[in-house]
């Protein structure tokens, strides 16, 4: 079962960050085909939001076919995202858990671990891009959209 959470400070929109986290879960395999949501009323309660923020995200899903909404029965988790293996999946969350640990222990905050992640994918991604994609004048860095201090914008 999924238990959502809003965070007020985030710009991302609260029906935004629903769709996320069941995509997340759903890719994670926390929430598998068959598994029903929270009800309408029971995220309104738990998060704070508006009905009307909850069946939006609820609908979106719904276009997205990943999820059905059955009259009377509540919504359900039709479609399925990543086939991961779930035993790699948890040994995989389990390092990047300690791996977090070390991170706080070093004194990093979110935006710190949230920059590190997305640079590492990034250049990840470019690594991983054919060689005629690439701009050979730029870095990896400058590439994934980050500019180094004293580059121009």
């Amino acid at each position: 079962m999924i238990n959502f959470h809003v965070d007020r400070a985030d710009s991302v929109p609260a029906y935004a960050q629903l769709i996320r986290q069941v995509r997340e879960a759903m890719r994670i395999g926390v929430l598998q085909p068959g598994d029903q949501l929270p009800t309408v009323r029971s995220v309104v309660t738990s998060c704070t939001v508006n009905p009307g923020t909850v069946l939006k995200a609820y609908r979106e899903l719904e276009l997205a076919g990943l999820v059905e909404a059955r009259q009377g029965a509540g919504t359900f988790v039709t479609g399925k995202l990543g086939d991961a293996d779930p035993h790699v999946m948890a040994r995989l969350r389990h390092s990047l858990a300690r791996w977090l640990e070390q991170a706080r222990e070093a004194g990093l905050e979110d935006e710190d671990v949230q920059a590190l992640i997305a640079s590492v994918a990034a250049e990840d991604l470019l690594r991983r891009s054919p060689a005629e994609n690439r701009h050979e004048q730029d870095g990896p860095v400058q590439r994934a959209g980050f500019r180094r201090k004293g580059d121009a914008a």
